[in-house]
């Protein structure tokens, strides 16, 4: 494993996330320098490891968790033993952050909670990723994305308008909780660095859930209404939907009244901009349904690909539906570099989607596949806590580590 370099190299963590929202967040600080020292259970280690198929071919890994743990390094470790919290705690003398997303209280129970951990660690940075946090009546209810998808109100928003409410189709709940975990462990960095205190970090899945709601959370709070489903329609921009051509579907994003005026003069509906009911986005808005049956005929009248070509000379916002497929194959997210080939200890290449942070002077580093189970216990154990080789083989006996 070659050593971190990036904006975050010296910051050292102690990474007892697993399934998604806290791997999330570690491995976008693993990316950016940081080194990870990823716990796990001995024998099966992260949830995810088994969340197959897919695995990856030729490997015994699964796809879901390649996609969040590189750049880390794995030991086993059994916390529930009282020889695994000792080296947990021996761990911690030598890191910075710790980041985990266990149910509100389950690490107290191990010696492990950050009230039990802060007099001896003050510097110490705890992040904890829950589904609804540390506090409140629903802290001790286990958190899963879609039931925060659910609760949160974006399914309430997501689907047709006569159709039954819908989830995304990636665990968005998840993924912002970890996201918003790395910003809030960045900023104690920062404060830490200011004044030598860390902090406890309390990331609730249904906060962060209710922070994106966005434009929509904020029409509600305006006028006290909820905001019905509407399919592909924007709630505040009209055209911005999704339209049938000869051949499939085009994506089109008018998003301002010149914009609308120019689509019209030259796609043959000169006269639209002039009906007060058409002329301005509040007006189209209003009869968005109007606007539908009006531009319907006309997107029909060429195909996808001659859309995107028209409408991109005329800089209107526009763009194909693409499938997956589509995506990896697409030459702009190829010449963004956006999926990165690494080496596994299995001996295959595998693939993963890249970071999408673009620095300049310090870029993401790329240094180390996602680990096998326990791949660096011996490292770890060894190197950075100066265990024998014979006291490592006396804990992997015991089922220790």
């Amino acid at each position: 494993m070659s050593q971190p370099s990036g904006p975050l190299k010296g910051l050292r963590v102690l990474d007892l996330t697993r399934v998604l929202a806290g791997p999330t967040c570690t491995q976008m600080l693993g990316d950016l320098g940081a080194e990870i020292i990823k716990i796990e259970k001995p024998d099966s280690g992260d949830d995810t490891r088994g969340f197959a198929p897919p695995f990856w071919p030729e490997t015994k890994e699964s796809a879901y968790f390649l996609g969040v743990n590189r750049n880390k390094q794995s030991v086993t470790v059994d916390i529930a033993k009282p020889e695994g919290q000792a080296l947990v705690h021996k761990l911690l003398e030598h890191c910075d952050i710790l980041a985990e997303n266990f149910k509100v209280g389950a690490l107290a129970k191990y010696g492990l909670g950050y009230e039990q951990l802060k007099a001896k660690h003050p510097r110490l940075i705890y992040c904890s990723i829950t589904g609804f946090g540390q506090t409140g009546p629903y802290a001790p209810r286990p958190g899963y994305d879609a039931l925060i998808q659910a609760m949160g109100g974006i399914m309430s928003l997501t689907g047709e308008p006569n159709g039954s409410p819908q989830k995304a189709g990636v665990p968005v709940a998840d993924l912002f909780a970890g996201l918003y975990g790395c910003i809030g462990i960045l900023a104690a960095v920062n404060h830490r660095n200011n004044t030598g205190e860390g902090q406890h970090i309390d990331i609730g899945m249904l906060d962060t859930h209710v922070a994106w709601l966005a434009n929509q959370g904020m029409n509600y709070l305006a006028t006290g209404e909820n905001p019905p489903r509407l399919g592909n329609q924007h709630p505040n921009i009209s055209p911005y939907q999704e339209y049938p051509t000869q051949d499939g579907y085009l994506i089109l994003a008018v998003g301002n009244d010149p914009t609308f005026e120019r689509f019209c003069k030259n796609f043959g509906l000169d006269d639209l901009p002039k009906d007060p009911r058409f002329a301005t986005n509040a007006a189209r808005v209003a009869n968005r349904d109007l606007v539908t049956q009006t531009l319907t005929p006309v997107m029909k009248s060429k195909t996808t690909a001659a859309w995107v070509e028209a409408l991109e000379a005329l800089k209107i916002g526009c763009g194909p539906i693409n499938t997956l497929k589509d995506v990896f194959a697409d030459p702009h997210v190829i010449a963004r570099d956006m999926v990165v080939k690494m080496q596994h200890a299995s001996g295959q290449e595998i693939e993963v989607i890249a970071n999408p942070v673009k620095l300049s002077a310090t870029p993401p580093d790329y240094r180390s596949p996602p680990p096998v189970l326990g791949e660096h216990s011996d490292h770890v154990l060894g190197g950075l806590l100066g265990m024998s080789a014979a006291e490592i083989a006396a804990l992997r006996e015991k089922g220790i580590v």
